[in-house]
């Protein structure tokens, strides 16, 4: 049996939150992902992996992508759920890196508008 993971990061925002879960229109669509949630309330989004290069190293991956607001500050939580083929199978650290260095990405151009 593969290995059951969990990874977070949130990141600090200025913006609003709102350009973040305004990604998307509420329907659900398909690609090489599935949006398998979309909470207008809570501002949270959930993709799951359905082909592609993530499935050829884990069994199963979700993403969640979640605007929390923390007081006078505002954060982009990200999640990613994901079973791992192996015990000494590669944890997503890239992927969250990446995901952190896009959220950057996606605030810095709209705080420009």
């Amino acid at each position: 049996m593969g290995v059951l993971g969990k990874m977070e990061v949130e990141v600090d925002i200025k913006s609003s939150g709102d350009v973040f879960h305004e990604l998307f229109d509420g329907e659900k669509c398909e690609a090489k992902v599935i949006v398998e949630a979309i909470d207008e309330k809570n501002k949270l989004v959930r993709f799951k992996i359905i082909e592609g290069s993530l499935l050829k190293e884990y069994k199963s991956f979700v993403a969640t992508l979640e605007v929390v607001h923390r007081g006078a500050i505002t954060a982009v939580k990200w999640a990613v759920d994901f079973e791992k083929f192996e015990d000494f199978g590669p944890y997503p650290v890239k992927l969250m890196d990446f995901i952190i260095g896009m959220t950057r990405d996606i605030e810095a151009h709209h705080l420009k508008e």
